[in-house]
């Protein structure tokens, strides 16, 4: 390990440790502060000065600036110099004025130089640090006493977070109009206010905030807070780690992105690769640039780049840039990286062409060196044409321009040639460069080639330059090798120094990465995210008491080196050193010639066990302290001998580790050597503290070592908050226990403690008051297991991370510390602690608890009492008399062919495990009707019948045995239960044999279709041509339009429009020679009311609208499905109120739909009906709301119809009696006879060929009793031939009916006419006052 200078950042990053707070920082600034003072001598100039320096830097570094950074400059300034106007030495510059349009943009420069004047010096900058110091425009001549009262510690954060760093101070004196300075440094870089930060300072803190953190601010921050009296500062890391990728997998983006050698028309921009311990490698980058004052960036190249390097050209002359690059790997393209500053591409040659010429006097003129060169027009070629950087993708040249030069504008043309073959070649034929620089891409890899170059103007073109030295494209640098050897040390309890060997091949390293590992894990994260730049870290952040393993890698421009050799495994713990001072030096006795001594362990050990103690006393007003031992006690009580009676004595104590000894205490107070007679006992002491959390702690103290006149027989505890008058007692009664659980206190409250022993005289003199207690329980506090171990051990187990090699675990019972070696044994490895119960009984029970020394507080205890003994004691008797875990006890299945499978599965069984089946207390073997095999890897046992039969009933039992551990199952099949079994195997091996000919696979269900027909469905299997398919209702053939296809394996039968008349017992039946099998389905019952429920589930899902139809009888509401029954559950609701079937309203239906008939409607039967059908599940519902124009209109409607059905029943009518044709002989007496009806009565009018019949003997026409009529023809002749019309009619209309009457002489033929049929009557409409009436 090589050892070298630390820098200034890693000598604060070495001591700074919040561990131990007897620790002492120190930190070696002398060399700091005297160049510091030695700076502030020379340097009183004017804030003018300061700024005008700030902007000489910032040109020097961009190589000139645009107006508007002017403009913001220039401005700054006349608000600071409101009554000077006076230049300074540092605004020479080139400035320049930009203009810019939508049509593009246009810029002219001007060279000012500024002479220094007589008497000025060059500024003086502090070398202390590797950067300048600002020197502040008021320098704080008081003395001031800084201290930090609260400080920022080390922070982690996520890219685009923002962030506070924060400190509060207390500055002594405070004046409001001076005040020390405050300077904020990242590593050894001083930080000024950004874009990014911005700082303040005052009224009792100082801060610096990020408004958008980057890598780019990763680093060790510290605030130096400086005055006359001297400096004082605070250090911390903060740790910024990527932010999320835009593309899983895809890089970190770069950072630390710099702009070099602007020119013109050209920048080289560099950056720092980002950790990819996580990803996979970088292969490249791009680089995007963007004018400033836009918001469009362009990709500068089109391949990535492979080095984090890269010559940007093609840039206008006289505006400014600001850059970005992004990394690419194989997942995706990184986020961009921080953008750079702006670079404005000018030529800073410009400034050195600048001549003063003197005149007259003490007068001066400035002039530019090309006016002196006359009158030249074309220039000459260029000089000093060379490579300034060689990568093995382009080579960028550099020359001077030439002399002369002339006085326009210059460009320069490249061209090359291949060494030896004789010919040039022009490389920027299109575009000429402007800039003394260019980046020549494309050269062909492993050839050498020679550049010149050539000048022009407007005026012509030069010569060609001098040939350079031949020139191959090859990187000038390597990746580095890996760093050597990493030892990896303990600095506090969440972080590990790590320092490692430079390696071997160094080149332009930009730094280094740090990476860490769980040992074990193989799960490397990255420490740091940013290069660090020396060859020693401090990784934060890590798990107290956990085991990490680290490597690092070597960066430059090129890549990254191969990662180190792994370092050793660390624990993670704080560092040695020596405790801290011992405290609370209490005296105990004293006889008159000695005293004895008591003290309180120091608070850290630092990390090693303390050894033992150094006493030193002296008399008061002493000046020197005398040893009292000279060799180490190791118990914390001592009598001091040789004391002069009397006399007053004051002591100190120092403890000794490993580290070496520790500082003294403070001098205790002045002791009287008298001796003491009181017979009350003296005080008790060594208080401490356990088992502190949120409400409660438990008191501990050792008793006084004088008793008083009588023993001891208890102790009083009072209590009080801190800075609080009133002591409290908190046991009346005195405790006769040395310990004390104090209760009911008050979360987050500080409160100290004493103790006052007691005896038969009463309480004795209080011990010292104890340090301040915090009630408040410490984060991640962990509580006291029990447990059983593996061999049946009880336990009790605690664990403590935050152990050091000091560190040791002390297991007490009743607050005792535990020696019985012959009921308990404690068992410690690493962090890990146990104490065994060697023979657990009764006496047992108790309160047991465990202190961890050399740490802050680590304790707990636990109750244990007879229930949770006892629950241990039979989990230790389970585990030393182990049984074989049973997945699955003895349970049973039987096969398709009605086999029964007897099994069980344990846990687990070895190859050397045994069993046995064993089946009404007699054992079986594997035999054919028993088959037994056991698979040990799954753990299955099993035995298999072929046929089970009456005689199998009884008890079956497995018996395992595999090593010390047995098992047993039974399984009991007796009465019920063995029928069951039986019932099921035969049943299974009935079902084995029905399926070897045709079969059934699914017996016969149904559903119903969209149509809402009932469908019997039933599958076979097994089936052939042979095989013989038959639907049977009541075991009678059911006839059906087409038989099944069989080989389609499906059966359908279709019952459409089911009712009650299709109830019966439906069969599906197959047979062939193989045998026949049969499915039935019973449609009555349940089945036929689900049958309903279903077919109303389809119908109500396409039920139409409510639709109105008036009739005579009122108003009918209609839903028209695709089927209904009155079997269906329907309701109609009127207003919510459900409708019941009643005279005035009646419910009922048909095929085709249900309807509502509103009888004699009025206006009460306004409103929404609403028609629902239950399907058994849901509701389906169709409403209409029958009121206003609706309602209206079907009330108007049916009042037409019930007029016209009234009219039509009561108007005249022919009932029946007529017949249409009649066939009479000459001579006879014919008599057409009918029944009329209407009222009021009708009346009859009887036509002979449409004519009145005139009354006579030969024609009579009869009424009787209104309504039976006859016309009677006497001797009838051929004349009586013809159409014979009745008309019956009353005010409500009536009907004609036409007889035709055909005679024919005697002794003819009787005419061939038709049959006669019932004369059909026509209507007559009513006259036009009944139907108004």
């Amino acid at each position: 390990m090589s050892l070298v200078a630390l820098p200034f950042y890693q000598k604060r990053h070495r001591h700074f440790d919040q561990s131990y707070r007897n620790i002492q920082t120190r930190y070696l600034l002398d060399e700091y502060a005297s160049k510091r003072r030695a700076s502030s001598r020379s340097s009183q100039k004017s804030l003018k000065q300061q700024s005008s320096a700030q902007s000489a830097s910032s040109q020097t570094s961009m190589g000139g600036t645009t107006c508007q950074l002017c403009a913001k400059r220039l401005s700054a300034l006349e608000e600071e110099h409101k009554n000077e106007r006076r230049v300074d030495f540092d605004d020479t510059a080139t400035y320049s004025a930009v203009a810019t349009n939508g049509h593009g943009q246009v810029s002219t420069n001007a060279a000012v130089v500024v002479r220094r004047f007589r008497g000025d010096e060059e500024p003086l900058y502090s070398v202390g640090l590797p950067i300048g110091l600002p020197l502040s425009s008021v320098i704080p001549y008081t003395h001031f006493d800084v201290q930090f009262l609260e400080k920022f510690g080390v922070t982690f954060r996520r890219e685009g977070e923002t962030l506070t760093l924060k400190c509060t101070l207390l500055v002594t004196p405070d004046l409001k109009r001076v005040q020390p300075r405050a300077e904020w440094y990242r590593d050894d870089v001083l930080l000024k206010e950004s874009k990014w930060t911005k700082m303040f300072f005052g009224e009792g803190q100082a801060s610096l905030s990020f408004s958008h953190l980057n890598k780019d601010d990763e680093g060790l921050y510290t605030l130096r807070i400086v005055s006359r009296g001297g400096v004082s500062d605070h250090s911390a890391f903060l740790f910024v780690r990527d932010a999320d990728p835009l593309v899983t997998g895809a890089p970190g983006a770069p950072m630390d992105l710099q702009c070099h050698d602007a020119n013109r028309d050209y920048v080289i921009v560099t950056w720092k690769p980002p950790n990819t311990t996580t990803e996979s490698p970088v292969l490249g980058y791009f680089i995007d640039r963007c004018e400033v004052g836009t918001n469009n960036w362009v990709q500068c190249n089109d391949a990535p780049v492979k080095i984090c390097k890269y010559p940007v050209s093609g840039l206008f002359e006289g505006r400014s840039y600001v850059f970005r690059v992004r990394a690419v790997n194989s997942a995706g393209v990184s986020r961009p990286s921080r953008v750079s500053d702006a670079v404005a591409a000018l030529d800073p040659a410009d400034l050195r062409r600048l001549q003063a010429i003197h005149l007259e006097g003490e007068k001066e003129m400035v002039i530019y060196k090309d006016d002196l060169e006359g009158d030249v027009q074309i220039p000459g070629p260029p000089s000093n044409v060379h490579a300034s950087e060689v990568s093995r993708t382009y080579v960028v040249l550099s020359w001077d321009p030439p002399t002369p030069r002339g006085k326009e504008p210059l460009m320069y043309f490249i061209e090359k040639s291949v060494v030896g073959s004789g010919s040039w070649q022009r490389v920027n034929a299109q575009t000429a460069v402007r800039s003394p620089r260019y980046a020549v891409f494309d050269l062909a890899e492993g050839k050498s080639y020679v550049f010149r170059v050539l000048s022009a103007n407007k005026h012509g073109l030069s010569d060609p330059s001098e040939i350079t030295p031949p020139i191959q494209a090859q990187d000038a640098i390597v990746a580095p090798s890996a760093p050597g050897r990493v030892l990896a040390s303990r600095n506090t309890k969440t972080s590990v120094v790590v320092q490692w060997d430079r390696p071997k091949h160094e080149e332009a390293l930009l730094g280094y990465y740090v990476d860490c590992c769980v040992a074990g894990t193989n799960q490397w994260e990255p420490c740091n995210h940013k290069p660090i730049g020396y060859n020693r870290f401090v990784v934060h952040g890590l798990t107290t008491g956990e085991q990490y393993i680290f490597r690092v890698k070597a960066v430059n421009a090129v890549g990254m080196s191969e990662n180190s050799q792994e370092s050793e495994v660390i624990k993670v713990q704080a560092a040695l050193t020596v405790p801290s001072h011992p405290y609370g030096i209490t005296l105990l006795n004293c006889d008159g010639h000695t005293m004895t001594l008591g003290w309180k362990v120091p608070k850290f050990s630092g990390g090693s066990p303390i050894l033992g103690y150094y006493i030193d006393k002296r008399e008061a007003h002493h000046k020197n302290w005398h040893e009292v031992n000279s060799s180490p006690v190791q118990q914390r009580i001592l009598t001091v001998e040789g004391l002069v009676e009397g006399s007053l004595y004051e002591f100190k104590i120092a403890a000794v580790n490993l580290a070496g000894i520790g500082q003294p205490s403070d001098p205790s107070e002045l002791f009287k050597c008298e001796a003491w007679t009181a017979p009350e006992p003296g005080p008790a002491y060594d208080l401490t503290f356990c088992e502190v959390r949120n409400t409660s702690l438990v008191m501990l103290w050792k008793a006084p070592v004088y008793a008083g006149s009588s023993p001891v027989s208890g102790y009083l505890v009072d209590f009080k908050e801190e800075d609080s008058g009133e002591w409290k007692t908190v046991n009346e009664v005195a405790t006769p226990n040395r310990y004390l659980k104090v209760c009911d206190l008050h979360q987050g409250r500080t409160y100290v403690f004493r103790v006052r022993a007691v005896n038969a005289s009463g309480p004795g003199k209080p011990s010292d008051t104890s340090e301040p207690v915090l009630v408040e329980a410490r984060p991640g506090t962990k509580e006291i297991s029990a447990g059983v171990d593996e061999e049946g051990d009880i336990y009790l187990s605690f664990d403590c991370q935050e152990m050091t090699d000091a560190s040791q675990f002390t297991w007490c019972k009743s607050y005792e510390e535990i020696a019985d070696e012959e009921r308990f044994s404690v068992h410690t490895e690493g962090d890990h602690s146990k104490l065994y119960f060697k023979n657990p009984d009764k006496v047992d029970v108790g309160t047991y608890s465990v202190s961890v020394s050399d740490t802050d507080g680590v304790s707990s205890s636990f109750v244990l009492d007879e229930e949770e003994l006892e629950r241990l004691m039979e989990l230790s008797h389970e585990i030393k008399n182990p049984t074989i875990p049973l997945k699955s006890e003895l349970a049973y299945e039987i096969f398709d062919k009605g086999q029964v499978r007897f099994w069980l599965q344990a846990e687990q069984l070895s190859p050397d495990a045994r069993f046995r089946f064993v089946i009404n207390d007699r054992e079986v073997s594997d035999s054919e009707t028993h088959r037994i095999k056991c698979d040990k890897s799954t753990g299955v046992i099993e035995m298999v019948m072929d046929r089970f039969t009456i005689e199998n009933e009884g008890t079956y039992t497995v018996q395992i045995q595999d090593g010390k551990a047995k098992s047993q199952s039974s399984l009991v099949l007796i009465g019920d239960a063995f029928r069951t079994v039986l019932e099921e195997a035969e049943f299974q091996r009935k079902e084995f044999l029905r399926k070897q000919g045709p079969h059934f696979a699914e017996y016969l269900h149904w559903d119903v279709t969209e149509e809402c027909e009932v469908r019997l469905i039933c599958k076979v299997a097994n089936t052939k041509k042979e095989t013989v398919f038959k639907w049977l209702k009541d075991d009678v053939l059911y006839e059906t339009e087409t038989m099944p296809n069989l080989e389609k394996g499906i059966c359908e039968l279709l019952i459409p429009k089911l009712s009650k008349k299709d109830h019966g017992e439906y069969k599906a039946t197959l047979k062939d020679d193989r045998g026949q099998d049969v499915s039935t389905l019973d449609i009555a019952g349940k089945v036929y009311e689900d049958m309903i429920l279903a077919m109303s589930r389809v119908c109500g899902a396409s039920a139409s609208p409510l639709k109105i139809l008036c009739t005579p009888e009122g108003i009918r509401l209609q839903c028209f499905m695709k089927y209904f029954t009155e079997e269906m559950k329907v309701n109609w609701y009127h207003k919510d109120a459900k409708i019941s079937s009643s005279e005035h309203m009646r419910i009922g239906g048909s095929e085709e739909m249900a309807w509502l008939q509103i009888c004699e409607p009025t206006e009460k039967d306004k409103g929404k009906y609403t028609f629902e059908i239950f399907d058994g599940k849901d509701n389906h519902h169709r409403s209409l709301d029958l009121s206003g124009q609706a309602f209206d209109e079907a009330f108007a409607e049916f009042q037409q119809l019930k007029a016209a059905a009234f009219a039509e029943k009561n108007r005249g009518k022919v009932i029946g009696g007529l017949p249409d044709v009649v066939t009479i002989m000459e001579g006879k007496t014919l008599n057409l006879t009918c029944t009329v009806f209407g009222n009021p009565d009708p009346e009859v009018v009887w036509f002979k060929n449409d004519m009145d019949v005139e009354l006579s003997e030969h024609f009579s026409v009869k009424v009787e009793q209104a309504k039976y009529v006859s016309l009677t023809i006497k001797g009838v002749t051929s004349e009586d031939s013809g159409k014979y019309s009745i008309n019956v009619k009353n005010k409500y209309g009536g009907e004609k009916i036409d007889v035709t009457i055909s005679v024919y002489k005697h002794g003819e033929k009787i005419p061939d006419v038709p049959p006669p049929q019932q004369a059909r009557p026509k209507l007559i409409p009513a006259s036009t006052s009944a139907a108004a009436e």
